[in-house]
């Protein structure tokens, strides 16, 4: 594996950024049922995508889905209930942040006795210890510009 490859298995994930757009949007628009072709031209991005990403934030109990005609998506908790770090967790988690972390693609020679493997569970540990501390709110309150961004009339 080369750094490039490093690069790219260490950075958000898509779905998690469309995750976290999603709840904003939907927290701008707090107490309304919003369609997914709403978010996706908000978010610039595509209903297919979206779809996915709603599926699992409802399946976790952070998006209310709507059935019918009227459908759409609202937050499944409270504002202040949503918690960035566990909104990350349902989506990174899943992934292995290095190879040494993988059970089935670890080639690693050092992996059983390597610190720095350590050291990077240390700093992930932190990283999702800083996230737990934000709420959705957070991630909205006092950003004029993304609330008229999102704002529904």
């Amino acid at each position: 594996m080369d750094f490039a490859e490093i690069g790219r298995r260490t950075r958000l994930t898509i779905r998690t950024n469309l995750a976290m757009r999603t709840l904003m949007f939907c927290a701008v628009n707090d107490g309304r049922v919003v369609r997914k072709k709403e978010v996706a031209e908000a978010c610039n991005a595509s209903e297919n995508h979206l779809a996915q990403v709603i599926h699992l934030m409802a399946q976790k109990g952070f998006l209310h889905t709507v059935r019918g005609r009227a459908g759409g998506l609202m937050l499944g908790r409270k504002i202040d209930d949503i918690r960035v770090g566990a909104v990350f967790r349902a989506f990174e988690a899943t992934l292995p942040f290095t190879e040494c972390f993988s059970d089935r693609e670890n080639q690693c020679p050092l992996v059983n006795f390597c610190q720095l493997k350590c050291a990077l569970s240390d700093a992930l540990d932190a990283f999702y210890t800083s996230l737990d501390r934000l709420s959705l709110r957070d991630m909205i309150s006092g950003n004029g510009n993304m609330v008229r961004l999102f704002k529904l009339a």
